[in-house]
């Protein structure tokens, strides 16, 4: 990059915080504060605001602990196929990273106290334990990322967690069928990850990286990117029925027709055009929430 061309002040840290994965972690909560107002709860603005502000900032300081922690150990070099890095293009350096990445997971962690205040003490264990898989994920002594459980680690709580803690928040109980719609955009969360991976692979086994896409090799992580798009609107059918609003299964099916479009480029893209690939995935996964949010709301 010419450093004339460098961005700077605020635009270089709204690059690092990697603006098209934040809407990852919006996502569940959405669907979770709509699932939790459809089982019966009353819709709470204040603790829907101040979970959106919370896991939008642990997913900054995610992203910030691991552009950090590449840069500390050269993983980012002239050969990488992603988007800019704070610390392996000179914007920033690896203190100055990780002081903005604990500034996130502090402001999260103020805002999980005042969801406590509110909720209860349950919130502040999800919470931390979000905080805690946030670190291990990018910053750990070996950071899920660079493991096979990444994928996982992401549907967990991109999913999961996310929508049933916001369920949580709207209804004041835990509901086994926020559990299992979490899953819905977990898999979604769990595909930009593997298309991430698979547009590295390369990069990992030569830096000794043994990620799902290094394990699984380029063709059985297309088969298992399929899976994750197309099994959502499976799960949604038996789902609508538990909900007794059909429209949520059959509406849905719309978007089957792009997702197989995806999986289709998803063989045909190799190197930085993968990037494409990761933004088209994280979009339909908006449109997907879009389209049940409607179905959940009217």
């Amino acid at each position: 990059m010419n450093t004339t061309d460098q961005p700077s002040g605020w635009r270089r840290w709204w690059l690092g915080v990697r603006p098209p994965t934040l809407g990852l972690s919006l996502v569940p909560v959405l669907l979770g504060t709509a699932l939790g107002v459809r089982l019966g709860g009353s819709f709470d603005p204040g603790s829907f605001l101040v979970a959106a502000f919370c896991v939008l900032c642990i997913q900054a300081g995610t992203n910030l602990f691991n552009d950090a922690g590449d840069g500390a150990r050269g993983a980012d070099g002239a050969d990488r196929l992603g988007p800019v890095r704070l610390v392996g293009s000179g914007l920033a350096s690896v203190a100055e990273v990780r002081r903005a990445a604990r500034l996130c997971f502090v402001l999260a962690l103020a805002g999980g106290l005042l969801l406590t205040w509110w909720n209860g003490g349950v919130i502040l264990l999800i919470g931390l334990a979000s905080l805690l898989a946030g670190w291990l994920y990018s910053a750990g002594p070996r950071p899920l990322s660079h493991t096979p459980w990444g994928e996982s680690c992401v549907l967990l709580f991109f999913g999961l967690v996310a929508v049933a803690g916001s369920c949580f928040l709207q209804t004041g109980r835990f509901s086994a069928l926020a559990l299992a719609f979490g899953v819905v955009p977990g898999l979604y969360a769990a595909a930009v990850l593997l298309v991430n991976n698979t547009r590295d692979l390369v990069q990992d086994r030569r830096a000794g990286r043994t990620t799902l896409a290094c394990l699984l090799g380029r063709q059985r992580a297309q088969q298992l990117y399929a899976v994750f798009l197309l099994l959502p609107f499976a799960l949604l059918l038996p789902l609508a029925g538990a909900l007794g609003q059909p429209w949520l299964g059959i509406v849905p099916l719309l978007l089957v027709p792009m997702a197989i479009m995806l999986i289709r480029r998803f063989g045909q893209r190799e190197g930085r055009a993968l990037n494409q690939q990761l933004k088209d995935t994280a979009r339909l996964q908006a449109l997907l929430c879009a389209v049940l949010l409607g179905c959940l709301l009217i």
